[in-house]
């Protein structure tokens, strides 16, 4: 994934054109998410992104397509652009409210003037990012709906498999056993552990752990994680944290 923010998005396509069917991905466990979007490469970024993070993602590319789908398809989450060809964002919105639905929407645009956030929140949206943004920032909004939207706060007890965190105590058992872990090394088994069964990225890390929005040419993610291995994996039996070449880490107690 490009670690970059996404350039404003100033000109639609203002004639007819064919409108190619809507892409969808099939159905599983995962929390689906929408995106309308009708910038193909802005597009590209964002469902990249979730789905790097878990997300089960559909994407439209036209107010039209994205409307049927927000219409027919159940969501946990839609992200929409607000200037898009056919039915804009705000229409699409206010269509969907109309009809009842209260999926949580986040609003993406390049207008982000107070009076455009105000007529994104009024229109029935629950959050409203500019561009240009971080996708870091975006996946923070879009959990953060999704938290409440569950009515749930953020969970402070973790545990996968026998490997156990307490956030509240910042404290590590594995097998009942403490671990002891410097900040940082905390701070990486909380996100893995998060998204734990997943394939984590080192963008994902370096974004999400480090808060860095480009790579730095080091090896400091190979440091931290052979240094958490150390405590995690290697007093114990069976290995949790997990290696997949060529994609990033997995921590998962069945491998």
């Amino acid at each position: 994934m490009m670690l970059r923010s996404i350039p404003s998005v100033t000109d639609n396509p203002t004639g007819p054109a064919p409108s190619a069917p809507p892409e969808k991905e099939p159905v599983d466990a995962a929390m689906r998410i929408l995106v309308i979007e009708d910038d193909r490469e802005a597009a590209d970024y964002v469902c990249k992104g979730l789905r790097e993070s878990g997300y089960a993602v559909d994407h439209a590319a036209d107010g039209k397509d994205g409307l049927f789908l927000a219409l027919s398809e159940p969501y946990d989450a839609m992200i929409v652009d607000r200037m898009l060809p056919g039915p804009d964002g705000l229409t699409i919105v206010e269509s969907v409210r109309k009809s009842g639905i209260g999926t949580p929407v986040l609003f993406l645009s390049a207008l982000g003037e107070v009076d455009d956030r105000i007529a994104g929140l009024k229109a029935g949206g629950d959050d409203y990012l500019a561009k240009p943004y971080s996708f870091s920032e975006l996946l923070a909004r879009l959990e953060a709906l999704l938290r409440r939207a569950g009515g749930s706060g953020e969970n402070t007890f973790l545990k996968v498999g026998d490997l156990e965190m307490d956030l509240l105590a910042r404290k590590v058992t594995r097998e009942g056993k403490r671990v002891y872990l410097h900040p940082r090394e905390f701070r990486l088994l909380e996100y893995l552990m998060r998204h734990a069964g997943q394939v984590v990225t080192r963008t994902m890390l370096l974004e999400n752990v480090w808060e860095y929005h480009f790579d730095p040419q080091t090896n400091v993610i190979d440091v931290h994680i052979s240094r958490l291995r150390q405590k995690i994996d290697k007093p114990f039996d069976q290995p949790i944290l997990h290696t997949v070449r060529g994609a990033g880490y997995k921590l998962d107690p069945v491998g």
